[in-house]
Parts: C-alpha cells; sequence; structure tokens
C-alpha cells in the first residue's frame, strides 16, 4: 500500500442493520492501493461497537428520501465521539488508538519499521477488555444461528463476569487463569436453581464456548499462542436419552391436546427426527410432493447442512393442508420456553410418566429406528449428525434393550437333569 500526502485517518461509525448499534471503524483517505488508479478510501473494522452515542443535530449528515434526517456524532474537544456509557467510551478510547497508529503510520510511512508496528498493536490488544470482547463476538459470530446457541453464548458471559467482573485484559490470560474459570464453571450454582451446581455436561459445552472466543482472540492477534489448543476441556458424562414406545406413540396419537400444533409437530418428530427448531422455521417450498414419494429439502437451524430427507406418507399427513410456499408448515407451534407445559399435560393425560421433553420426540426416531434394524449410518444421515459417534449412544440404549430382552426367557432348568 503506497500512502499519498496528508492522508488523515478519522473513526468512524457505521449503522448495524436491524439494531440500534453502530460499528466503530477507522477511515483513512486519501490512500493509493496497489491496482488502483485513484486514491482510494480504506475502511478498518475494529471489532467494537457503541449504543450511546450522543448526536450533534445542527451538523446533518444525510437527507433520506422521506426527508428524515440523520446526524453526525458529538466529538469532544480532542475529537473523541461522545458517548453516554462507560462501556462506550472505552471502546472510542481503544478506537482512537488504532486511529493514532494508523495515522503514525501514514505520517511516517518511510521512517516507521514493521517492527514498531507490531509492537504497537500488540500492545493496544494487550490493554483489550476480553469481557466486552467475548460480548462482541457473541453477538456478531451468532446473529444467524439459532436461538439456543445465541442464548448459550450469552449465560457463558454472564459465568465470565461473576469469575472475573466487568473487565479483564487480554494481558492477565493465562493458562492458569483459563483451568481456574473451568473449576468455577464444575463448582458453580446453576442459574436454574439455588441449591444445585451446574451439570457437568452443561460446564463441559459452555467451556467448549470458552475455548472457541479464545481460538478467535488468537486468529484476531488479540493472544500470541493458541492458549485453546493448550488446555483441556470438560469430559461431558453420558446420559440417558428418554425415548417412547412405538405403544406409547400411538397412546399419544389418539389422546387429545389442548395446543393442536405441538401435537402435530411432536408426532411428526418421531416420524422424522427432526429437531423443534427446524420443525419450527419449516416452510411449504421445502415439502418436495412427487406422487407418493415425499421429501424435504431444508437447511438445518443448528449445523446449517442442506438436508435431502424422504418422509413417510403418515408424517405428510401431519403437516395438515398444504398452504403457500412461504407459509409455516406447523404455523403456531410455541417456542421451546412456551412447550414444557402444554407437553407435560398432554403426557399425563396419555398415562405416560416418563420425564418427556420435545427433543425425546427426536431420541425416539433414533431409537426405534436402530431397534427395527435400520443401519447407525443411516441414522445418523436421517438425523443430520456429522459425526456418527453422536448416533453411538442411541445404539446403547438398544444394546440395553437386547440386553433386557435376552434375559426375559428364563426356563426352569436343572444341570443336573
Amino acid at each position: 500500500m503506497k500512502e499519498l500526502a496528508n492522508t488523515k485517518a478519522t473513526v468512524r461509525l457505521r449503522k448495524v442493520e436491524d439494531r440500534k448499534e453502530w460499528y466503530l471503524y477507522i477511515e483513512s483517505y486519501p490512500v493509493f492501493v496497489k491496482g488502483k488508479s485513484i486514491p482510494q478510501r480504506v475502511r478498518e473494522y475494529i471489532n467494537r461497537t457503541v449504543t450511546t452515542v450522543e448526536w450533534d443535530k445542527k451538523r446533518t449528515a444525510r437527507t433520506e428520501a422521506d426527508g428524515s434526517k440523520t446526524y453526525k456524532p458529538k466529538r469532544d474537544e480532542n475529537g473523541l465521539i461522545v458517548c453516554r456509557s462507560d462501556k462506550d467510551r472505552e471502546s472510542v478510547i481503544y478506537a482512537d488508538g488504532v486511529r493514532k497508529l494508523r495515522q503514525k503510520e501514514f505520517d511516517n510511512a518511510d521512517l516507521y519499521t514493521d517492527d514498531e508496528v507490531k509492537k504497537v498493536e500488540a500492545k493496544l490488544k494487550a490493554e483489550t477488555n476480553f469481557i466486552e470482547y467475548f460480548s462482541n463476538v457473541a453477538n456478531q459470530r451468532n446473529k444467524n444461528r439459532s436461538e439456543s446457541i445465541r442464548l448459550s453464548w450469552l449465560v457463558v458471559l454472564d459465568y465470565l463476569k461473576q469469575f472475573a467482573g466487568e473487565t479483564f485484559y487480554f494481558a492477565n490470560i493465562t493458562e492458569g487463569w483459563c483451568e481456574d474459570f473451568k473449576n468455577f464453571l464444575l463448582t458453580v450454582q446453576s442459574r436454574k436453581s439455588d441449591k444445585s451446581k451446574l451439570a457437568q455436561n452443561s460446564a463441559a459445552s459452555y467451556f467448549s464456548i470458552f475455548k472457541a472466543a479464545l481460538h478467535k482472540s488468537f486468529i484476531d492477534g488479540f493472544l500470541n499462542i493458541d492458549i485453546s489448543a493448550r488446555i483441556k476441556g470438560i469430559k461431558e458424562q453420558e446420559t440417558r436419552r428418554e425415548f417412547l414406545t412405538v405403544e406409547e406413540l400411538n397412546t399419544l396419537a389418539t389422546t387429545p391436546c389442548d395446543r393442536a400444533e405441538l401435537k402435530r409437530a411432536a408426532l411428526f418428530s418421531a416420524l422424522t427426527g427432526l429437531r423443534h427448531c427446524d420443525i419450527q422455521k419449516l416452510q411449504w417450498r421445502e415439502i418436495v410432493i412427487n406422487g407418493d414419494q415425499s421429501r424435504l429439502n431444508f437447511t438445518q437451524q443448528k449445523t446449517k447442512g442442506v438436508e435431502y430427507m424422504p418422509i413417510s406418507q403418515q408424517a405428510l399427513k401431519l403437516c395438515g393442508t398444504q398452504g403457500k410456499p412461504n407459509d409455516l408448515v406447523f404455523d403456531g407451534l410455541p417456542d421451546p420456553a412456551w412447550i414444557s407445559n402444554p407437553l407435560k399435560r398432554w403426557i399425563t393425560a396419555a398415562g405416560i410418566t416418563k420425564k418427556i421433553t420435545f427433543h425425546c420426540f427426536r431420541h425416539t426416531y433414533a431409537t426405534l429406528q436402530l431397534s427395527g434394524g435400520t443401519d447407525i449410518y443411516t441414522v445418523s444421515k436421517m438425523l443430520g449428525h456429522t459425526d456418527v459417534k453422536t448416533t453411538q449412544i442411541y445404539a446403547k440404549v438398544v444394546d440395553e434393550k437386547k440386553q433386557k430382552a435376552t434375559n426375559a426367557i428364563k426356563l426352569n432348568i436343572n444341570p443336573d437333569n
């Protein structure tokens, strides 16, 4: 990159789509870029956002076609964007530090060595608040992912704040500190209870998210070494996957439910193995009907994998009357947070005493398929698992059933006769 004389670096704002939030970035102009014949505006985003900007109503940034106006941000005597919250002011100060570095590069292009640039950048990044960085990564990385994933990252953020406070700098992150946070997750009380500690499998999942953030920190240059590769995760405990028998499913099919969409969706999950999140967003355009053959063409919400899944005529019948291509098939299906009570009433009315969640219908599909002789690789593919090891937990349940079936036959055999 070749710099022009009088190149100026400035901290600017860009609106985040659909949110009252603004990205901070450094804009440098004029700058010559290799391959370009005219000077360019170079924008550098710095992984920081602000929400409490004060606007200067005397300085119009632009006027929209409908006559509405947007305004330029207020700046203090040092040229810093004025924000109301301490957190946003920290972000602005950090951005201005990067701006100063870039300005020095332009002003001293011939004198400023690469080593000096790297040292200043490393110092700025070491003094960055890891808690704030984690929050930004959680929001930006997961904005197009499922609600459960976004909530999991926010739960980890909450535990990080409990453990380290609102501010903890990258310079202080060590392997020992990471091990201490691991032990914290293994002993902290669950958010769902005032007495019980966090379940080990939940702790394992949350620590994996923490390690993912550390790895991204290394990629982004905030850490000099990939600490995430040096620390071991928390080992998950095997859990029992509750499922329903064919007889219990038939009982449920004939038992009234006060939420019709819930009943249709649950039985549909038992016949297809689909997760709640995939059923909830399923549209009619994703169901392909060709004579007696029907299949689903959809993208999994959790793994983002594209699936082509044949479904039975019974499953198709549960979809109801075909609607417009963009209509939801199970319109009105409650979110997971609102399913527990109506589901429990339906299960209890059917005389079933097992502790059944909506996800158990997916477990039921897997278990009944394996019990019926379908090979594990086919079941794994139908469930959309990326690794067959994930499916093997269901195979263990089937093995238990086989063992019980073997011991069920007892004869009065006298070895002496």
